[in-house]
């Protein structure tokens, strides 16, 4: 019997290690590694980018812009498209800001960002659209493109870590932001969804709160991949913005929707439509304490047939034909976008001088660049003691292991010994 239990309890050892075994090694046997010779590396795609400002000096300038916290550093290009800029001051014109890339892992939109900054220039060619029109709809307006918000993270990515969609120093920058930051919901990762140790704790977000101040954006327009969708406010409750500006905002989705996605792109409020709540993100952050009066965000592709593990799958297009329908479909959108600029100009006004500023459910933070200093110290230090729970945890499962192993032996051995008060001297 004792022989019985011991070997039962080796077996179910046996199987743990052959589980996790058999799951890590299916985990990296699936995964699509990036195709070199569709996306660019970070460094060649910002050097493109550069060579394409040096060749359209007249309508593009480029810039760059740094900040650090507590040892971490960060920069972020920004390109600015002005096709007239000495004859009128970029306030007399529309505004439009567009970041991409994010998320470390979604190269994709990296890519489509460099394809727009390409059209404008006038490097590449949308078929559709005649030159004389395409004059006409940009001469009004100043569009600055962030290409590759999250450089640090995207440099992980290409190290190898291809599921990562934080920071160089492990935080979500679109969970960084102010509105209701630091709530979690009950399905909440903290490896994916890592808000920071308080709102605008990291370098990227303080460089673009700070751009968005300079600016002064009418159109926000974050763009991620891992669906089809184009959502307005809110992502952190289950509703949209009451009034003129959410009714213009729905409208031209819809329009965007139909012209190129023959709708079936999913259209409404991020935390209505995706199937969960985000906090502290960045579009909600664009209207309710920037006051950009129209803030969207875009998901440009996902595989939803990938497995969770195949995460440069799920999040970007791997063959040549459905890369390219994605760069052409998507610039397309944008510059539809900015045609409908003229066409709504009344409406956009009215939505400017409407927006107030309205205090909305949960917490908003919006202070110095880190927020209260005993505060945040104190959300550190809950943040370390966690992490040392967590060490304590592992260490506490790997001491079982071993006692469970210690217990089985002893059983076994206590099984098998001889009663010697039975025999015969």
């Amino acid at each position: 019997m004792g022989f019985l239990l011991l070997h039962l309890c080796f077996l179910s050892l046996l199987l743990i290690v052959f589980t996790a075994a058999v799951h890590g090694a299916n985990s990296s046997a699936f995964r699509t590694s990036i195709p070199r010779d569709l996306y660019h590396s970070s460094g060649a795609l910002l050097n493109e980018i550069k060579a394409l400002v040096g060749r359209h000096p007249d309508v593009l300038t480029m810039e760059t812009m740094r900040a650090d916290n507590k040892g971490y550093a960060a920069e972020i290009v920004v390109v600015t498209y002005n096709h007239v800029k000495k004859q009128t001051s970029n306030k007399s014109k529309f505004r439009i800001l567009l970041s991409f890339g994010q998320h470390g892992r979604e190269l994709i939109t990296s890519e489509v960002a460099l394809h727009l900054l390409s059209v404008l220039a006038r490097e590449q060619k949308i078929l559709s659209m005649k030159p004389a029109s395409f004059n006409k709809i940009l001469e009004n307006i100043v569009i600055k493109v962030v290409p590759m918000e999250n450089l640090n993270g995207r440099k992980l990515v290409e190290a190898g870590d291809l599921c990562e969609r934080r920071n160089g120093r492990g935080v979500d920058l679109n969970r960084n932001w102010s509105v209701d930051w630091g709530k979690k919901e009950k399905d909440y990762d903290p490896y994916e969804e890592n808000p920071g140790i308080a709102p605008f704790s990291e370098p990227e977000a303080q460089i673009m709160r700070k751009l968005t101040k300079s600016f002064e954006p009418h159109i926000w327009v974050n763009v991620h991949s891992g669906m089809e969708a184009l959502f307005m406010p809110y992502d952190h409750k289950n509703s949209t913005p009451s009034g003129l500006t959410s009714r213009l905002m729905r409208s031209m989705l819809q329009d965007l929707n139909h012209r190129y996605f023959q709708d079936k792109c999913l259209i409404g409020s991020g935390g209505g439509s995706v199937g969960y709540l985000a906090h502290g993100t960045t579009t909600d952050y664009m209207y309710d304490i920037a006051k950009v009066p129209m803030a969207f965000t875009f998901e440009i592709y996902g595989d939803l047939s990938a497995s969770s593990k195949d995460c440069f799958k799920m999040f970007n297009p791997v063959d040549k034909v459905t890369f390219n329908t994605v760069l052409n479909k998507w610039v397309a959108t944008f510059l539809m976008l900015f045609e409908m600029v003229p066409s709504r100009i009344d409406s956009i006004h009215l939505a400017v001088s409407a927006v107030k500023w309205v205090p909305i459910g949960g917490n908003v933070v919006d202070g110095s660049l880190i927020g209260d200093s005993r505060e945040s110290k104190k959300i550190e230090g809950l943040e370390l003691g966690m992490q040392e729970l967590r060490t304590y945890f592992r260490l506490f499962l790997l001491s079982s292991v071993l006692l469970m192993f210690m217990f089985c032996s002893r059983i076994s051995k206590s099984k098998c010994r001889p009663t010697y008060s039975n025999l015969s001297i």
